[in-house]
Order: structure tokens, then C-alpha cells, then sequence
């Protein structure tokens, strides 16, 4: 038997259940990984995944992998970094009980991530948001549903993975209302709630509390919402929304587009970067730079303190609406 075939079962079966407890999300995309660069492996060199040898996935093999990622597959750069992590993961393990194969190891370990350009994010003004809720129609089940998971989404900026994974009991809606979710790399957050959304929450839980530990925004048929379901349905609200506030047709407003409409509102209100990423979850306040990087507020206070002594105040405003929409064009 080759050295490869044992050292993948163990580094499943050993290093990321056993011994790092890893989650259920990272052991699907590792495995996916390792399926697919199997896959290509064999298809290049002729040999059955099960008699291939660690040899055989050299440095130039796994660059032609990534090259396979990015121009057969049309992955983004982001997703040919997360599976290079994945193989250097458990090339890692393997240098540690095969020192024999040090050299190649060495050589695929020394692959570097890609660069890629970091597009500003995109954010929701107060109208905007006021609009998307609004366009939830609350004289329906559905839209009442929906209107409680925006507003939650919106006002606390969890991540749909973890608006998916919400329970009537994750939600304290007493004295210092708030909710608890269970977060990226298996982390417990707890976000206060404004007076507004616990009253909204409340009626929510009153109208469909049967299962306290069953999802908080489920399905018709009781059960979670799938993540592409829930982008449905901000999709058709958003452009429901659109018709009253036309500033929403230049924008795709998604999941995640609400998170950083979260974070953006607690930077305008004078909220510091390191507190924003402990309400965000983010793992390291590196993340939560982003955020300073979209904000023109931030950069029109700042241009105003360097102004000039003798300059007129403010920024140039077209005298007319017709003038602003060419110069828009």
C-alpha cells in the first residue's frame, strides 16, 4: 500500500476529528477538496486514486490543480486559496510521519496564496433598509416571517449560516433583550436587541412558538430555511423595495450585504473597529478594516479637517437634479 491512502484516513479520521475536533463544514470542504484533486490526479497520470503515492502529488502537480481551479472551473481566486489551505493542511500532517518524502512535501508547502483585488463593500443607507422591510407584506405569514429575520439581520449583522441555525431559545427577549448564535469556528456570540426588535420578536414568537429548540424562521412545512431560500426572498423584497426607493436598482442587496450594513451603521455612530469585530464575530480585527475602507463619511470628515484655511466649506453640489443625473451618467 502507498504512504498517501493511510495518511489521508488518518488525517480525517485522527488529526481533524479526533484530534482537533474539527466541524462537520470543515470536514465537508476538505474532503471535497481532496475528492477533486484525486480526481484530476488520476485523470493526468493514468493512476487509481487508491495507488497513488504522495510522490505523485508533487508541487508541479498541485500548481496545475490550482491552475485547473481558477481556468477549467471558473473558481475564484478566494476558492483557490481555501483549497490550497486545505491541501497544505494535510501535507503538514504527512511531513511529520513521512520525513522520507521532506523534500516534495516541502516544495508543495511552499506554494503561496494568490493575491486578489478587494472590491469596497456594499452597504444600505436608513432609507434603503426602511424600504426592504417595509416591502415585507405583514398581512402574510410569510411576511411577517420575513420581516422579523430582516430586522434581526439587519439590527444584530449575523450571518446567514447563523440566522439559519437560530432557535426560539437562542432569543432572551426579558431585561437586557438578547440573542445567542453559534458562530463561525464554533464560536458562542451574544448580540444585545433595540427595543424595536424585541417587541417585533416577541409577536414573531407569540404567532409560532411549538418548538423552542425547533429553527426561529422556519420553512411553511416547519423546517429551516435553506441559505438560497432566504436569498430568494430578500432578492424579491429588495426589488419590491426598489420601486419606492430607486437608489436600491444599483445595488444587490444579500445576506451579507445586510451584515455590512450592520457593521457600517455602528462605524457611523462613532462605535470603535476592535468592539464591531466582537459583534460581527470576525476572528481577527484585520477584518473588520474593510469597513474604514467604504466609509466616505469617515473620508469626508477627515478632508474637511485638511482643507485648506482659506477654502469654502463642504464638497461641490450640482445646482440642479437634471446636472446631478448627467454627471452620474
Amino acid at each position: 500500500m502507498t504512504a498517501l491512502a493511510p495518511t489521508l484516513q488518518a488525517f480525517f479520521t485522527d488529526r481533524l476529528t479526533r484530534q482537533r475536533n474539527a466541524s462537520p463544514h470543515t470536514i465537508a470542504g476538505y474532503r471535497d477538496t481532496w475528492r477533486m484533486l484525486l480526481t484530476f490526479t488520476a485523470a493526468r497520470t493514468g493512476t487509481p486514486p487508491s495507488m497513488l503515492d504522495l510522490e505523485d502529488l508533487d508541487a508541479a502537480l498541485v500548481a496545475a490543480f490550482l491552475d485547473h481551479l481558477e481556468n477549467d472551473r471558473r473558481n475564484s481566486i478566494r476558492t483557490r486559496n481555501t483549497r490550497l489551505a486545505a491541501i497544505h493542511s494535510l501535507f503538514r500532517y504527512a511531513a511529520l510521519i513521512h520525513p522520507e518524502h521532506a523534500q516534495s512535501i516541502s516544495r508543495v508547502l511552499a506554494i503561496p496564496p494568490k493575491r486578489f483585488d478587494r472590491a469596497l463593500v456594499s452597504y444600505l443607507t436608513d432609507d434603503e433598509v426602511a424600504a426592504v422591510l417595509a416591502a415585507c407584506d405583514q398581512a402574510t405569514w410569510t411576511g411577517r416571517r420575513d420581516h422579523a429575520m430582516l430586522l434581526l439581520a439587519v439590527q444584530t449583522g449575523l450571518r446567514i449560516s447563523e440566522l439559519i441555525g437560530l432557535s426560539p431559545a437562542d432569543l432572551h427577549l426579558g431585561t437586557g433583550a438578547h440573542v445567542v448564535c453559534h458562530g463561525k469556528g464554533r464560536k458562542e456570540r451574544t448580540t444585545p436587541l433595540t427595543t424595536s426588535t424585541r417587541a417585533v420578536l416577541r409577536d414573531w414568537l407569540a404567532e409560532n412558538l411549538t418548538d423552542p429548540n425547533g429553527p426561529l424562521f422556519p420553512s411553511r412545512h416547519g423546517r429551516a430555511l435553506s441559505r438560497d431560500a432566504i436569498e430568494r426572498r430578500i432578492t424579491q423584497h429588495a426589488a419590491l423595495a426598489a420601486q419606492r426607493c430607486p437608489s436600491l436598482n444599483d445595488k444587490t442587496v444579500t445576506a451579507h450585504v445586510l451584515r455590512h450594513t450592520t457593521a457600517m451603521r455602528l462605524l457611523h455612530a462613532g462605535i470603535d473597529t476592535s468592539v464591531i469585530a466582537l459583534w460581527l464575530g470576525h476572528v481577527s480585527i484585520e477584518t473588520t478594516q474593510i469597513y474604514l475602507h467604504a466609509d466616505m463619511t469617515l473620508k469626508e470628515r477627515a478632508l474637511a479637517r485638511t482643507r485648506p484655511p482659506n477654502s469654502r466649506r463642504g464638497r461641490y453640489q450640482p445646482p440642479d437634479t437634471l446636472l446631478a443625473w448627467l454627471e452620474r451618467l
